[in-house]
């Protein structure tokens, strides 16, 4: 009965109207990815991306957004309906017919077993062309697309508390790296080493406006084109937390999401990661991490270190200290094991007052959190967040900069079998890495080379493996242990075969 009533309400949702337009933000990037522009007008939080009809109260926003898919799913109302279904959990995957997803991208997602009303993942897969601002030299711009550069990308973004946050990044991300690459687009088309300073002198007439960098320093910093990529990278995911910031009232941007987006520019795969999904590479049944976790356990010295600096952060509440256990009042003047933001190891302190507080990180693995509240240190959204019971804000303890790896396509010979592999934390939290590459050989190996439909097969293969099948109420992996209950969602990029990467 209750999934019969999830689904009326998802058909009703999905067959809706479109929500009225929200007022403009000079901050938001432009709407249409593939065009050039200035800065773009505000976002808006769209129905099922696959409904129509007429107009719905400003009220019913969010709810339309917590039922949005990625728009490449092309999903109907009754596939909006079966995507959302938490007692069947079907595999979605964009369909066969039509236009497939750049470089022959797999893709596959489920929906969670009852951990959220409504699959909190959201992803996005483009083609982005970025066009240079006004020549830096003074010179007329020719406006042929050569001038300009384009840029695939895939971003995964796993939602908590509400799908806002995701949803939010998955329309808007890839607009703000493209606006900061735009100051880049001469620079890196020049082969030589990209200048140290710009000029501000306006109107010069030929490139010596980029200043050498011996004028600006006396000792010169190596710096590369492929570190100002990165840099556009890290300050495109801090505007876009910054544009939550800002809009969280006004756009329902509930809760947060842990972002893992892959950018292919010049030859070079960069994988940038700011939470807990995960993305390796399958070369020649070798594998190779490209990002790595963010958790309290992975990023506890850094949450110490704050903690030490700016105690007001905690409150009365809590201690920046970490003990193996709860400390109990009975043990005050007794000495026992901690360690603090400078400490990888243990060693012995005496018990005073200030102990008996909460520490700033407890627990292990999955159920480590932050402020006894949050279980991922890097993110973008959580500007609401506060301690249970509390007004102590836990957004100065969260990260928004990820990690970027950068993986240099151009030095290997790759062949058809060789992938890229991106997965939410549902994914991970039951598959290894191993299981993971032994799935890309059994399941590619059973298609031709050539058939364009072998990264979807595969996408799907991991989800399902992920997924496990219901049984004993609950869903078991074929060794009986329990399959993943999270919202699981999965890119797989083939790094060889159909398609020139020049």
């Amino acid at each position: 009965m209750l999934n019969r009533v999830r689904s009326a309400v998802a058909h009703l949702v999905s067959s809706g109207g479109v929500p009225p337009p929200r007022p403009k933000s000079p901050d938001s990037p432009n709407a249409n990815s593939a065009q050039p522009a200035s800065l773009p007008e505000a976002p808006k939080s769209p129905p099922a991306r696959s409904g129509s009809g007429s107009g719905a109260p400003a009220k019913t926003v969010e709810t339309r957004t917590s039922f949005s898919r990625p728009t490449f799913l092309q999903l109907s109302p009754g596939g909006l309906r079966r995507a959302d279904d938490q007692a069947g959990r079907a595999v979605q995957s964009p369909p066969d017919t039509g236009r497939r997803l750049p470089w022959n991208t797999g893709y596959a997602e489920v929906i969670n077993a009852g951990k959220s009303r409504h699959n909190e993942d959201q992803a996005c897969c483009e083609v982005v062309y970025v066009e240079g601002r006004k020549s830096v030299t003074g010179a007329p711009k020719d406006p042929s697309p050569s001038q300009g550069l384009c840029f695939y990308y895939w971003g995964l973004f796993d939602g908590h508390a509400g799908g806002g946050a995701a949803e939010m990044a998955s329309r808007l991300l890839h607009r703000h790296i493209r606006e900061q690459l735009k100051d880049l687009v001469e620079i890196l088309r020049d082969p030589s080493p990209p200048p140290l300073c710009l000029s501000s002198t306006p109107g010069a007439s030929n490139p010596s406006h980029l200043v050498a960098p011996q004028s600006c320093w006396s000792s010169q910093k190596e710096v590369t084109h492929e570190s100002l990529v990165v840099g556009a990278i890290e300050n495109a995911f801090q505007l876009m937390d910054e544009q939550m910031a800002r809009e969280r009232r006004g756009h329902q941007v509930e809760g947060g999401c842990c972002a893992l987006v892959v950018i292919y520019l010049l030859g070079k795969v960069y994988v940038a990661n700011a939470g807990d999904s995960r993305a390796i590479i399958i070369r020649n049944g070798e594998i190779i991490p490209m990002s790595r976790e963010f958790t309290p356990e992975t990023e506890r010295q850094r949450l110490q270190l704050l903690g030490f600096l700016k105690p007001e952060l905690l409150g009365s509440e809590f201690t920046h200290l970490e003990f193996p256990r709860r400390v109990q009042p009975k043990e005050l003047g007794q000495r026992m094991l901690y360690r603090d933001q400078n400490m990888t190891g243990w060693a012995y302190k005496k018990i005073e007052l200030e102990d008996l507080r909460f520490p700033l990180v407890c627990g292990e693995g999955k159920k480590a959190r932050v402020m006894a509240t949050i279980g991922v240190t890097r993110g973008l959204g959580d500007h609401n967040l506060k301690v249970c019971s509390s007004t102590l804000p836990i957004k100065p303890f969260l990260s928004c900069f990820p990690e970027v790896q950068v993986y240099d396509l151009t030095l290997y010979e790759h062949c058809p079998d060789d992938v890229l592999v991106l997965g939410t934390d549902g994914l991970w939290d039951v598959t290894s890495d191993h299981e993971v590459a032994t799935t890309v050989d059994r399941v590619l190996s059973a298609y031709e080379p050539n058939d364009s439909s072998r990264y979807t097969a595969l996408a799907q293969a991991l989800v399902l493996g992920a997924r496990g099948t219901p049984r004993d109420r609950g869903w078991r992996l074929p060794n009986n242990k329990l399959g993943s209950g999270d919202d699981i969602s999965v890119f797989v990029i083939p790094l060889g075969g159909p398609g020139s990467y020049s």
